[in-house]
């Protein structure tokens, strides 16, 4: 990007490689984007690399290329936003429109999630850790969000589905996601971040 290129253009940012879903619609008109919400992800689960996990935001994946594909057969999902195991950002739905990332959702006291946050998917298997480029793409992203949208609160997909999702799980460190954020702990999952790790 150049330095007179805006961030974000139609919702679309300016950092990150663009390979545009089929599975989004539009928001509720005058809901603010005020939710990030993290995942992982791995196609098949605990294999990293490879074009799996981006064919099947497109509607392209061979469900017939591993046995795993079968139980996920038609599935038609999406987030906005991936982060490889390296660093690597790919960006599937602009930030304006609902992508199809949280399903059955609360956030307090607010449901059907998908309508108010942008879906950010790490390139991980749940409760197992994540690498140090993902956190740096991870703050990165979220610092410009932020600039670009009133996020008040960063949270995983296991907060918002408890019982029926555990992504990203135990592995993700939320106090170090809040100390290279700056954040308030307020910001982030409760008793995960201490008040003092994050700046206030």
């Amino acid at each position: 990007m150049t330095a007179t290129e805006p961030l974000f253009a139609d919702g679309w940012y300016a950092r990150a490689a663009h390979l545009a879903s089929p599975n989004c619609n539009e928001r509720p008109a005058g809901l603010p984007v005020s939710l990030a919400l993290i995942h992982s992800i791995s196609l098949p689960p605990g294999e990293y690399g490879g074009e799996a996990i981006t064919r099947l935001f497109t509607n392209q994946l061979d469900w017939d290329a591993h046995p795993y594909y079968q139980g996920i057969r038609g599935l038609q999902v999406s987030a906005h936003f991936l982060i490889r195991r390296d660093g690597e950002l790919l960006q599937f739905v602009s930030c304006e429109q609902r992508a199809w990332h949280a399903g059955a959702s609360q956030f307090e006291g607010r449901s059907n999630c998908n309508d108010f946050a942008i879906g950010i998917e790490l390139e991980g298997l749940e409760g197992l850790s994540f690498e140090a480029p993902q956190y740096r793409t991870l703050v990165q992203l979220l610092h410009d969000l932020a600039g670009a949208y009133p996020i008040a609160h960063v949270v995983g997909h296991e907060h918002v589905a408890p019982g029926r999702k555990s992504d990203p799980g135990a592995g993700f460190e939320w106090a170090l996601l809040a100390q290279g954020l700056g954040w308030p702990a307020r910001c982030f999952p409760e008793g995960l971040v201490l008040s003092g790790e994050s700046g206030g």
